[in-house]
Parts: structure tokens; C-alpha cells; sequence
């Protein structure tokens, strides 16, 4: 991501909104970026942004041009799921971008680096720009693109992580929305976490429903020999009129209860509105210590 890089934007779920669309493109542009609208961003099949043939069609197109420095998505939403049956995973393998995305995009960094061996970013996209300029954001989404090592992440003045049980651990990062990650469970698509340091985040969820993803990871086997836990903002987790008795963060420690890895809980990698890009299926570090949480990466997750 050097300084006039080219930018290809797709869609790969839900349409967005142009007004959004424009913000977004004029801050890219600001900062020496030039955007490359894809098909999908304005094309409109009901809720999805054109048929899953057509947002699979960009993609690959993005891929392929010789000319595309990095893929960034537009929005998430729902419908990645018939997109990845669609996608030649060996062509991605020949031309490897940089792809960034995070919520339903989750199934995208996960089948990529999973099927085409990519290093992908879990990071804002053009919805999160559409809506608000912040530093935090831009500068992460730089330092971390940038190619350089030792690259340290901090959590952000307006979303403090917090650390839930200390220590420090190492392993790839995967993971992404708690939806997404539970809905490949039992799939030829599972998420092998062993060793890796788990990320999950989700929005809008009642904590019930929280509890059960969770118990669900348990169960399955999902939080066995994992190094270590970031917990990204959960937001907008609402309860019933009988209460459930846990808060969405007693929630996550008892589903790991009786495992000794570090937990961080808050760390702006979610739906809020500071994002960190971070590396997928990259090795990182937790470092899980004071009242400061970070996450390092030691060796730069592009060239």
C-alpha cells in the first residue's frame, strides 16, 4: 500500500448507499489512493449488490487485473455465502492482493487464506469511511499495509481494550464475526483454531443468543488449544424482559472456563467506530500484561 497505490472496491454482500460511497472514495483519494469502482458496487439485485455470479465475477475480475494494488469491500451484510462456491481459489493463489473486509466478509478472509494460502485483512471498509474521517483508522490501516515489522497495535482512545485474563500469546490470528465463524462449524470451511490466537467480535446479537454461539465454540472444540482470545467490541447486545444474569463479557469467560490462554475483550477490531486492520491467518502476538493490551506483529504480513 505505497503511496498512490491502486484500490479495486467490490461488493460482496449488500449494496451501499452512494452518499456513503462518495465520502468514502474522497477520503481514499485524499490520502493518495486511487479507487477503482468494481460492477458491484452499483449493482442492485434486492438487497445483494447484483446476483452472487456477478459480485463472484468482480472479485475475480479485481484478481486477475495486473493493475490492482489491493481489493478493499464495500460493505458486509449477508449473501458472501453463495458467493464463495463461485470463486477460483487457485487464480487468487497465481495473483494474491491485499483483501480487507470484516462482518459477513469474515467468510472471505477465511476461505482465502484457507483455499489460496492469502494472507487477508480483517479491517474497516468503505461503509466504515463512508460515515466518519478517523485517524485511528487510516493510520492502522497504513502501518500495518505498509510492509514494515515490528508493527505494534494499540487499542484506541475511544474504545479502550481491556484484559480479562493476562498473559501473553502467539499464533496466527483467525476468526472474524462470531456468526460467521459458528456458521462454518461442521463444515469442509471450520476454522482449524488450534494454536491460533482466536479473534471474534459480533453486533446486535441478544446475549442469549450470545451464550449459545459461544457454548457452541466450546462444544465443537473451537477453544481447545487456542493460544490466546481477542474479544472485539460486542455492541448493541441487548437483553429480554427477564433478565439472562450474564453481561456479554461474563459470558465469554465462562464458556472458557477451565482453559489458562489470555483473554483481551474490547479491542477495536469490530462494528464500532475504530477499526484496527489486522492480519489474517498472519502469525501476531497478545500482549495481554498491564492496562494497556496490544497486539504486535512482529514480521510484515505483505511485501
Amino acid at each position: 500500500m505505497r503511496p498512490g497505490a491502486r484500490i479495486g472496491v467490490v461488493s460482496p454482500s449488500y449494496w451501499i448507499e452512494p452518499e456513503r460511497l462518495a465520502r468514502a472514495v474522497g477520503v481514499f483519494e485524499a490520502a493518495g489512493y486511487e479507487l477503482v469502482i468494481g460492477p458491484s458496487v452499483t449493482a442492485r439485485h434486492h438487497k445483494f449488490a447484483g446476483t452472487p455470479e456477478e459480485r463472484a465475477a468482480d472479485i475475480m475480475a479485481m484478481f486477475e487485473d495486473p493493475a490492482i494494488d489491493a481489493i478493499l469491500c464495500a460493505r458486509g451484510g449477508y449473501g458472501g455465502n453463495r458467493v464463495l462456491p463461485l470463486l477460483d481459489y487457485d487464480a487468487i493463489r497465481r495473483h494474491p492482493k491485499i483483501f480487507v473486509g470484516f462482518s459477513d466478509v469474515t467468510g472471505f478472509l477465511a476461505s482465502m487464506a484457507q483455499r489460496s494460502g492469502l494472507v487477508t485483512f480483517h479491517g474497516p471498509m468503505l461503509t466504515t469511511w463512508g460515515k466518519e474521517t478517523i485517524d485511528y483508522n487510516l493510520e492502522t490501516f497504513e502501518r500495518v499495509l505498509s510492509g514494515q515489522d515490528g508493527v505494534r497495535i494499540e487499542s484506541a482512545p475511544g474504545c479502550r481494550a481491556r484484559v480479562l485474563r493476562p498473559g501473553v500469546a502467539r499464533g496466527p490470528l483467525w476468526g472474524g464475526n462470531l456468526s460467521l465463524v459458528e456458521e462454518r462449524l461442521g463444515t469442509p470451511g471450520q476454522i482449524d483454531t488450534r494454536g491460533a490466537v482466536l479473534m471474534l467480535e459480533e453486533v446486535d446479537e441478544r446475549l442469549h443468543a450470545l451464550d449459545r454461539m459461544m457454548q457452541h465454540l466450546r462444544s465443537a472444540g473451537s477453544l481447545e488449544g487456542i493460544a490466546g482470545l481477542v474479544i472485539g467490541e460486542l455492541l448493541e447486545m441487548k437483553d429480554t424482559d427477564e433478565p439472562f444474569g450474564k453481561t456479554a463479557e461474563e459470558i465469554v469467560l465462562d464458556a472458557c472456563a477451565g482453559y489458562d490462554f489470555p483473554i483481551v475483550a474490547n479491542f477495536p477490531c469490530g462494528h464500532g467506530a475504530c477499526q484496527a486492520t489486522l492480519p489474517y491467518a498472519h502469525p501476531i502476538e497478545i500482549r495481554a500484561e498491564d492496562d494497556s493490551p496490544a497486539i504486535l506483529v512482529p514480521e510484515a504480513p505483505v511485501i
